[in-house]
């Protein structure tokens, strides 16, 4: 079994933020597994996510969006992996990161949470780091964009960044869909 969870926060103010990242990758991942007869997605007041899973290479598949916003991720990691009995081997997680390029991605494993609160929550709240994962950049070019960290992360991408996240989307959803 595996749970990938894409991280970003709830709401139309937040919908195309470059903290959303992690959503965006789920609903791509989620389109491409409809082949796979990947449910609907699913509002879990249980769980406080949106989830939907299926079946692939006979290993169950659970995709969520935390609805708790981004500093709470945690909560919601939990109380999915305590309830399907998961360990964090079983955890993929995937997120902006300000500090990797825009367009490019990195993969690792049994990492801290390299002052990314989401990632923080998530930690804290399993007790583990030992989890997959899958940090999106979304570094500017002009480093004098971020001036305000905040207010940058919780920023509209511009044109330009839209084409190279869309590209990077695209080979992150590959990568993840070798690993199932």
């Amino acid at each position: 079994m595996k749970l990938i969870v894409g991280l970003g926060n709830p709401g139309k103010e937040y919908e195309r933020t470059r903290h959303n990242v992690g959503f965006f990758v789920l609903e791509v991942l989620h389109e491409k597994l409809k082949e796979e007869r990947m449910n609907a997605w699913e509002l879990s007041k249980k769980f406080n996510a949106t989830i939907a899973g299926c079946t692939v290479n006979n290993d169950k598949i659970i995709l969520a969006k935390p609805m708790t916003f981004m500093n709470d991720s945690g909560l919601s990691v939990q109380l999915l992996m305590h309830f399907y009995k998961m360990n964090a081997a079983d955890l993929i997680v995937v997120h902006d990161d300000k500090d990797i390029p825009l367009g490019t991605f990195k993969i690792q494993t049994d990492r801290g949470a390299a002052g990314h609160n989401g990632v923080l929550s998530i930690i804290e709240h399993i007790g583990s780091q030992a989890f997959t994962r899958i940090r999106i950049g979304i570094a500017p070019v002009n480093p004098k964009k971020m001036k305000d960290v905040s207010t940058f992360v919780l920023g509209k991408f511009g044109l330009f960044e839209k084409n190279a996240v869309v590209a990077v989307i695209e080979k992150v959803v590959e990568e993840i869909i070798k690993k199932l």
